[in-house]
């Protein structure tokens, strides 16, 4: 059917074509990309002046914190609690890979004896108030940079709100 011939030219071909193929991406890209890697600083080539103040520089913020914890839901709280469950309970005394979360609502930060806290947070002072607990569960490496929990945050803050509620029931 085909000679020897034949079949190496044929391979060539797409060998050819395959190299032909990887230079053009990589010339493309050069060509093409310019400017770093995501995160870097650019400025706009030509920039637009609006009139008017409906986009401007300050985002509208939501209700503050206070505000949704008055009207959050504690038995959703609860379901979110599911995220924490792997690494904290809410039996008192129950320590998991993190503290037992019985009672923490107003809380001294790193009160409990006998759990070896990180660093960070055993240097903390005050109280787990509402406001910290939203604090550090919007971000704990963020709050407390060094902190031994690895969960990265709720981002919500309704799923907060709805937690710190839950924890607030835990008192009995």
């Amino acid at each position: 059917m085909f000679d020897t011939m034949t079949m190496t030219k044929i391979v060539g071909g797409f060998c050819g074509a395959f190299l032909v193929f990887l230079l053009g991406g990589w010339a493309a890209e050069s060509l093409y990309h310019i400017g770093g890697g995501h995160g870097d600083e650019h400025a706009a080539a030509y920039p637009i002046e609006v009139d008017g103040d409906d986009h401007g520089g300050e985002v509208e913020e939501g209700p503050d914190f206070a505000t949704l914890l008055a009207s959050a839901d504690a038995e959703r709280g609860e379901r979110v609690f599911g995220k924490c469950k792997a690494c904290h309970s809410v039996e008192e005394g129950a320590h998991g890979t993190g503290p037992s979360l019985f009672r923490i609502v107003d809380r001294d930060i790193a009160a409990i004896d006998g759990y070896a806290y990180s660093g960070t947070v055993a240097g903390l002072e005050g109280n787990w108030t509402a406001d910290e607990l939203n604090a550090f569960l919007e971000s704990p490496k963020g709050y407390a940079p060094g902190t031994k929990m690895t969960f990265n945050g709720l981002g919500k803050v309704e799923d907060r709100a709805n937690l710190v509620a839950y924890l607030q029931t835990l008192t009995n």
